[in-house]
C-alpha cells in the first residue's frame, strides 16, 4: 500500500485526501495517509518572521520521504522552499484551486463605502504575512495590523471572538474546508489587485528523485504523472522562479500571480518596500523563466 505523508491540520488532510482520490481515479492507485508533525505545527505561537531557516512546514515530511517511511508527500506548494532537497523532486502539480485572498471581518467593522478595503477607519487586521501586511497598508494606510497564527478555523474563530476586526487568509482554505463564515462578512479580492503568494492555491506532490528511488518508485512516478496539470504547473513555475530570483522565502513581502495565455504567461507581481509602500509590475513573456526574469528586473530597477 502506498503511503502519503501529510501534516495533520484539517486543510493539510483535505489536500492529502484530494491527491489520494485523484490517484485512485486517474491511476487506480490505493494509498493510506500518514500524519507527520512539522516544526511549524509545534511552534503555533511563534511569529514566522522571527524564525530562522526554511521548510517550517515541510522538512520533517521530506526527511520521512528520503528515509523511506512514506512513498510520496503532499504539500501546499507555497510552503516549499524554492531549492528542493537533494534526492527529492516535485513530480506533479494537480489542477490549481482558488488563488484569491479573502478578508473575513466582524459586521461592526464593515464599511461598504470605504475605498479599497471594506473596513471602517482604523480597523485591526490579523495577519502573520509581511506580504499581506504591506499590500493591505498600501491600499489603506489607516488600517492596523497584528500578528496572527493558527489553522483556518482557529483564525476565523479569533475574529468571531472579537480579538481582531478582520483577518486576511487564502480563499482556498475556506473553499476546501467548506467553511461558512456567516454572520461574519467576507470579501474576495481580485488577485491582480491584492496579489497572492507565489503558488497560492496549488499543491505539490513530491517523490524521491531518480538517484534516490527504491523498489516500486518508477511505477509510482508514472501514476503520479497522470494527475499533473500542465497549465497550473507553468503558472506556479513563473511565480516560484521569481521568488527564487529574489532569493526569498516566506518572509519576503512578494506577491506573484501568473496566468497562462495560450503559449505565453502574464505575471503580476508586487514587492513590499522597506520604508513602506509596494512596487508593482505586470509582464508578459513566452515562458515561465522569461516572465520571472522580466518581473525581477521591473521590481528591482
Amino acid at each position: 500500500m502506498t503511503v502519503i505523508g501529510s501534516r495533520g491540520s484539517d486543510l493539510a488532510l483535505w489536500q492529502a485526501r484530494h491527491v489520494r482520490d485523484l490517484l485512485a481515479e486517474c491511476a487506480g492507485l490505493a494509498a493510506d495517509i500518514r500524519v507527520i508533525q512539522t516544526a511549524g505545527d509545534r511552534l503555533q505561537d511563534a511569529q514566522l518572521t522571527t524564525l530562522e531557516g526554511k521548510g517550517f512546514f515541510t522538512k520533517e515530511i521530506e526527511e520521512a520521504l528520503l528515509g523511506g517511511e512514506i512513498d510520496l508527500a503532499v504539500h501546499s506548494h507555497k510552503d516549499l522552499p524554492t531549492q528542493a532537497p537533494l534526492g527529492l523532486v516535485v513530480a506533479a502539480v494537480p489542477q490549481r484551486g482558488p488563488v484569491e485572498e479573502c478578508l473575513v471581518a466582524r459586521p461592526q467593522a464593515w464599511d461598504d463605502a470605504a475605498p479599497g478595503v471594506p473596513l471602517r477607519e482604523g480597523a485591526l487586521v490579523g495577519t502573520g504575512s509581511p506580504r499581506r501586511a504591506s499590500q493591505l497598508l498600501a491600499l489603506r494606510s489607516d488600517l492596523r495590523t497584528a500578528d496572527l497564527r493558527g489553522n483556518v478555523p482557529t483564525r476565523v474563530g479569533k475574529v468571531a471572538q472579537g480579538r481582531y476586526d478582520a483577518i486576511l487568509l487564502a480563499r482556498a482554505g475556506l473553499v476546501r474546508l467548506g467553511l461558512e463564515v456567516a454572520p461574519l462578512r467576507l470579501h474576495v479580492f481580485d488577485p491582480d489587485v491584492f496579489v497572492p503568494a507565489p503558488a497560492q492555491g496549488a499543491l505539490a506532490v513530491q517523490l524521491r528523485a531518480e538517484e534516490s528511488r527504491r523498489a516500486g518508485d518508477e511505477a509510482l512516478a508514472q501514476a503520479v504523472a497522470r494527475i499533473h496539470h500542465l497549465p497550473s504547473a507553468r503558472a506556479v513555475a513563473a511565480e516560484r522562479l521569481l521568488l527564487a530570483a529574489l532569493e526569498g522565502g516566506c518572509n519576503l513581502p512578494l506577491g506573484a500571480h501568473a496566468v497562462v495565455l495560450g503559449d505565453g504567461i502574464r505575471l503580476t507581481a508586487t514587492l513590499g518596500l522597506p520604508g513602506g509602500g509596494v512596487r508593482r509590475c505586470v509582464v508578459e513573456a513566452d515562458d515561465p523563466a522569461s516572465a520571472a526574469r522580466a518581473a525581477r528586473r521591473a521590481l528591482t530597477a
